[in-house]
């Protein structure tokens, strides 16, 4: 028997499903080698993320923890240290990828609630004291920053650290999973936000909703690199116009719609924020995601009680998270925030 009991999963944008016009795109694509280059929409989607991003060059990989790993091990030799945020997605979400394959050493440096990195702790790593320190290979930021509620950086953000790092000669890379929720934040282009970078790695599944895949975008020499690191990395895709051709139509379709996901997380903010036993501000949500803490013990229950009544989310080491995305419509969020309020009201 079927269950068609309402559900409103907030738990994350990666649960979104693929759109009909990805699916005919995934069945119609013409299909070819990746490996040998001999896949066309492989070859464009590479050549489109590249155009947007204003980098000379793309590369399809399987996710942005590949995206990630692979622009750390461009840019950094064995021993060399990496500076990251102490919240940084890189270091407490992706295994420790870059120390486990490329014996790169994680640099941790205070960030702010929006996610920015302190510039003088940065500035105090890239001149060490003593010679002994490891060579400085990288600095990676985020945006939008997950640990802090999918909050921005802004381009000056982003060009304070690239001038600091590229004074000592160090490359800036950003993760970018939903650096496209930034861009319609701030109404900018991919290519004007990340100018003064590096390397970009963004996902096409999350907000886009394509069923998989990110883009590593940076200088040719460096995607040549990541492409012959990729393969060591068992990231060979063969066939994988099928994935590409859901990513162009995320690229070229998916993007604009993301403002309607930030319109219905801060409607959801507002409301939670009127819900006993919930703090939050709503002028902290900037894009898709809302973080809040709740002052209720035993909260994982009230987590699989809430789930039983229809409403999804997760708790987190940050707090609590609902994330809005294609499937999240503004009739869910006037449905779910009656039904979150009368569960939060049995616990109390």
């Amino acid at each position: 028997m079927t269950n068609n009991k309402k559900i409103v999963d907030l738990r994350s944008d990666t649960v979104t499903l693929p759109t009909q016009s990805m699916r005919t795109a995934m069945a119609d694509a013409e299909l070819g080698d990746e490996a040998y280059g001999d896949d066309p929409n492989v070859n464009k989607i590479e050549e489109l993320s590249a155009e947007l991003s204003g980098k000379e060059a793309g590369l399809l990989v399987s996710s942005g923890t590949m995206g990630n790993l692979l622009g750390a091990l461009v840019n950094c030799e064995r021993g060399d240290q990496m500076i990251v945020g102490h919240r940084a997605h890189c270091y407490i979400g992706e295994m420790g990828g870059a120390s486990a394959h490329g014996g790169v050493i994680f640099r941790l440096v205070d960030s702010d609630e929006r996610g920015m990195i302190n510039l003088g702790q940065v500035y105090e790593l890239l001149n060490p004291k003593d010679e002994p320190q490891p060579k400085t290979g990288l600095v990676e930021i985020e945006n939008t920053h997950g640990s802090t509620g999918g909050r921005v950086l802004s381009k000056s953000d982003i060009s304070e650290v690239s001038q600091l790092a590229h004074d000592h000669d160090v490359p800036v890379h950003i993760d970018g999973a939903r650096i496209f929720n930034a861009i319609v934040a701030l109404d900018t282009s991919l290519s004007d936000l990340v100018e003064s970078v590096d390397t970009v790695t963004f996902c096409l599944s999350k907000g886009l909703a394509a069923p998989f895949g990110s883009m590593l975008c940076g200088t040719k020499e460096d995607i040549e690199r990541a492409r012959l690191i990729k393969k060591s990395l068992g990231g060979g895709l063969r066939q994988a116009g099928v994935m590409a051709a859901a990513g162009i139509v995320a690229l070229n379709e998916m993007v604009d719609r993301l403002a309607e996901d930030h319109q219905n997380a801060h409607k959801l903010a507002v409301g939670l924020a009127q819900i006993p036993g919930i703090t939050l501000n709503p002028e902290d949500v900037e894009t898709n995601q809302v973080y809040f803490n709740v002052n209720m013990t035993d909260q994982p229950r009230v987590l699989d009680e809430l789930e039983n009544n229809g409403v999804r989310g997760l708790i987190l080491d940050e707090g609590w998270r609902f994330v809005t995305h294609y499937g999240i419509t503004e009739e869910d969020i006037d449905w779910a925030l009656p039904v979150i309020d009368a569960t939060f009201k049995k616990f109390i």
